[in-house]
């Protein structure tokens, strides 16, 4: 890791570029805070530039010579300078050297760190960007004294002096990704940009203090961080550095934001004396936020937190801790995570011993998703004799930190007293969740419904009822969970979230049946009663996102994905490590780059949520399905093979529900290794399954998958009345009535056009499939259409190819049986006479190239033509670039 791939700053690169190349011709100074990232930049702009259009001299100002005349430019000027010359003449003598040494060519003179700069060569370098030839770039820190001849580069309107700002979250991703050598999980790389503030150079220090440690591993490819950081010796200097030396008055006020942070100021001034909150931000220690009605008080980097919380005794770090919750409590716990900071501030200082508190502000970081922190409160409530209610409040965390078996443990310590209905009802609801999802046990569903007819009260019972639906749901038992769900909500006395649950179960029923509809209603009642159940229930958002994300994929809403993996709860459970959250977040994620032919994307995607998901067995074997659909997008038959063993391994009994998405992937798997009769077979059998389950939402989605196959003619389904079969068209014409959506129907004409031959409407549903972003729909509908007006010689084949490579153009690489069929095939030779051929070259000069005669040249290109189904030259490159797998190769 001795040197990083340049990544991102285009914007940057390019600006620093058209400052020398452009008409213009005016300079660039960047400045910005130290380890930025601006002394690469001006390098890796200086290297773009051709040495046979510019004199390029590169300088790297340092302190060692900057009290040296002309020092600055000793790696440029001769080391004899004439004598006898005035402070001018030498001025003059400099720039006639450069001027002879460019021999004609544009002077760019580069220097890194300009503010180190002698006031010799600063007076040099500005003359020299006073040359009507020359171009001066170069770079500042942030905090220094700049020369005045420097200065007066951009106060005299010579150069552009630009700000540059931290690298964005997505540049940061990027470059960890090039270091590491292979994508970083989305959370991780968050944390690490946070922490490095968008800076390469402390991102670079952390990296370096992770690796080669257990706290920085790779799963399915993808780099995870634990969170835990390693302050290695350079990353230390580094902050020490910046801090420098504090008064005690000082380092007392850094120490209460590091340990508070964000700190009301009110709160800040009453710890500590104002003249030193002053001083630490003016220092640049601090920084002061006004955000609506409140004044908060933050570090002016995530770094020196992490060095003075490391650093300060264990003796101070408690009583800062204690003072901070003794001024809390003291002004009153007013904003909404003031119960939360003060539990974690006595649990800290070891001065909690309010178990209530300590519940209740576990039940706030588990609303919150924060896992981590929820565990170790609850944990803390219970040690501290919270008795059952924090028993139950840990067990149910634990169940989400993927650490049922201790869960379970947990709960036999509290089985509750013959005749406590209320606690028996809690206690059931929890043990039955950990045993069933945690452990796998199926029995649970029927030992929970033994057992509820011990509870009197009809809101115990409804709460029981909601839970054991949901498991019978995910068993398959759907015609049971929707009675009990409607049971639950026929009840006046059933609780909130008893009735919210059982929405949701009933809302995924209806979207697997195809009623999209009705579904999309009850999870918008759901979502907006969220503030009264999020206390009691957190985990049922689990529940309502996984209905509301099957019914976004089987309408195909993938704006509708896109929003609900960028709000509120994705950020939560992402920063909080609640993996089956993000984990199934990140699968509907890759369904969506998936359906708009971003390859790339949906496999890094969905290999992420496999590593995420690699511990729980809840939605792993989904995550791998969604790799092997990846994988076989891309033609990758032996991974789309492999991630259905491991979905084989990993799935969950107790989520046979999933067995739709499951399965279909499966033939997209054998279908990816070339078996195309055995994909038809096993999607026709899985057409019947569906059907035999009502699971009209999902049959759509199969049938269409066999129209991808191209057989839109095939029977299905029973027997009818006549004797005959519905064909896969037919049936789909029958569920476009019965399925809502925008999608059905379109699937349905997908397939009509398919058995009619007709070009025309198949180009006619690639346009619309288009408009919703299914882009590799679209393209396999434009490449059946060019099959068809191909056979058919038409003239419009070659309009149909070009729209088919446009199509190609917004994907990755995608390989699909829809694309490969009939599509044709090319030797070695003919790829090479083609690709030539389609970049202008003509006959006689593709034969001196490949060594062949003119005549086998143009014999090649006649049965190209012929394969191709193109009349000449003009519709070659359209043609070539309508095959999958050319993707505007180039004529080498």
């Amino acid at each position: 890791m001795s040197r990083w791939e340049f990544v991102g700053r285009t914007d940057e690169l390019n600006r620093l570029l058209a400052a020398v190349t452009g008409e213009a011709g005016r300079g660039l100074f960047f400045s910005g805070s130290a380890g930025i990232g601006k002394s690469r930049l001006l390098r890796e702009g200086v290297n773009a530039l051709p040495t046979d259009r510019f004199a390029i001299w590169s300088i790297a100002a340092s302190a060692t010579t900057a009290a040296l005349p002309f020092g600055g430019l000793v790696q440029v000027l001769p080391a004899e300078q004439p004598q006898g010359l005035s402070p001018a003449g030498i001025l003059r003598w400099a720039l006639n050297v450069l001027q002879q040494q460019a021999a004609g060519r544009r002077i760019v003179l580069a220097i890194d760190d300009a503010h180190l700069l002698d006031p010799p060569s600063a007076a040099l370098v500005h003359l020299v960007a006073r040359a009507e030839n020359a171009t001066v770039l170069g770079t500042l820190r942030d905090g220094e004294q700049i020369p005045l001849p420097i200065r007066a580069l951009w106060t005299d309107d010579l150069v552009e002096h630009v700000e540059l700002s931290p690298m964005p979250q997505e540049e940061t991703a990027g470059l960890l990704a090039a270091i590491l050598g292979g994508p970083v999980d989305s959370g991780s790389a968050d944390r690490l940009g946070e922490l490095s503030a968008g800076n390469p150079l402390l991102l670079r220090e952390l990296v370096h203090a992770a690796s080669g440690s257990a706290e920085l591993k790779r799963t399915y490819g993808i780099w995870k961080w634990t969170g835990r950081l390693e302050l290695a010796p350079n990353l230390t200097d580094l902050i020490d550095t910046r801090v420098g030396k504090l008064t005690d008055g000082v380092r007392a006020v850094v120490e209460l934001v590091a340990f508070g942070e964000p700190l009301g100021l009110h709160l800040l001034k009453q710890a500590a004396d104002q003249a030193d909150v002053e001083t630490a931000e003016e220092r640049g220690l601090i920084s002061v936020i006004q955000h609506d009605r409140r004044t908060d008080v933050r570090l002016a980097h995530p770094l020196y937190g992490e060095v003075m919380r490391r650093r300060c005794p264990v003796s101070r770090t408690r009583r800062l801790q204690a003072n901070l919750a003794e001024l809390l409590e003291q002004v009153g716990k007013r904003r909404r995570d003031d119960l939360l900071r003060v539990a974690v501030w006595r649990l800290d200082s070891g001065t909690a011993q309010d178990p209530a508190l300590l519940v209740d502000a576990a039940v706030q970081a588990f609303t919150r998703y924060d896992v981590p922190l929820a565990t170790r409160l609850a944990r803390a409530a219970l040690n501290a004799d919270g008795g059952s209610d924090a028993a139950e409040l840990l067990a149910t965390i634990l169940m989400f930190a993927d650490r049922p078996e201790e869960a379970i443990g947990v709960l036999d310590t509290v089985t509750p007293e013959p005749g406590d209905e209320r606690r028996l009802c809690r206690w059931l609801t929890v043990r039955g969740m950990v045993s069933y999802w945690g452990l796998s046990r199926q029995s649970t569903v029927e030992e929970i419904a033994s057992r509820v007819e011990q509870l009197s009260d009809s809101a115990d019972r409804s709460r029981v009822h909601a839970f054991e639906a949901i498991m019978r749901l995910h068993g398959m038992d759907t015609a049971t969970a929707v009675r009990l769900s409607q049971r639950v909500l026929d009840r006046p006395a059933a609780g909130v979230a008893a009735r919210e649950l059982a929405r949701s179960t009933i809302a995924y029923v209806q979207a697997a049946q195809g009623q999209l509809n009705r579904s999309g209603t009850a999870i918008a009642q759901v979502h907006s009663a969220a503030a009264n159940w999020r206390t009691d229930m957190p985990y049922l958002q689990l529940a309502l996102e996984l209905a509301r994300g099957t019914r976004l994929m089987l309408t195909g809403d993938l704006a509708g994905i896109d929003a609900i993996v960028a709000d509120e709860f994705a950020d939560l459970a992402g920063a909080g490590d609640f993996r089956l959250g993000t984990g199934y977040l990140a699968i509907l994620q890759a369904y969506a780059a998936r359906m708009r032919g971003q390859s790339d994307a949906a496999m890094r995607t969905a290999l992420g949520a496999c590593a995420v998901l690699a511990t729980s067995r809840v939605y792993a074997g989904l995550a791998q399905a969604e790799r092997a659909q990846a994988a076989a997008l891309r033609g990758d038959a032996a991974q789309a093979t492999a991630a259905m063993a491991e979905a084989d391994r990993t799935h969950a009994p107790g989520m046979a529900v999933l067995y739709p998405w499951l399965e279909q992937a499966r033939g997209a798997a054998i279908a990816a290794s070339g078996d195309l009769p055995g994909a038809v077979k096993h999607l026709g059998d899985l057409v019947d399954r569906l059907r035999a389950d009502g699971f009209a939402g999902h049959e759509v989605h199969v049938l269409h998958d066999l129209v991808r196959l191209d057989q839109a003619s095939m029977p299905v389904g029973p027997t009818c009345s006549d004797g005959g079969r519905r064909t896969v068209a037919q049936r789909l014409a029958e569920l476009s009535e019965r399925v809502d959506g925008v999608l059905p129907p379109l699937l349905a004409r997908h397939a009509r056009a398919a058995v009619t031959d007709s070009a025309t409407d198949l180009l006619a549903v690639a346009d619309d499939y288009a408009a919703l972003e299914l882009t590799v729909y679209a393209a396999e509908a434009t490449s059946q259409a060019v099959q068809r007006l191909r056979r058919q010689h038409s003239a419009a084949a070659n309009d149909a190819r070009e729209r088919l490579a446009g199509l190609l153009g917004r994907c990755d690489s995608i390989r699909t049986p829809a694309l490969h069929a009939g599509a044709p095939v090319l030797t070695e030779r003919e790829w090479q006479v083609a690709r030539l051929a389609a970049h202008g070259a003509p006959s006689r000069a593709i034969a001196e190239r490949l060594y062949l005669s003119a005549r086998t040249v143009e014999n090649h290109l006649q049965r190209i033509y012929a394969k191709l189904g193109v009349t000449g030259r003009a519709e070659l490159w359209a043609a070539l670039r309508s095959i999958p797998g050319h993707e505007g190769g180039d004529a080498g």
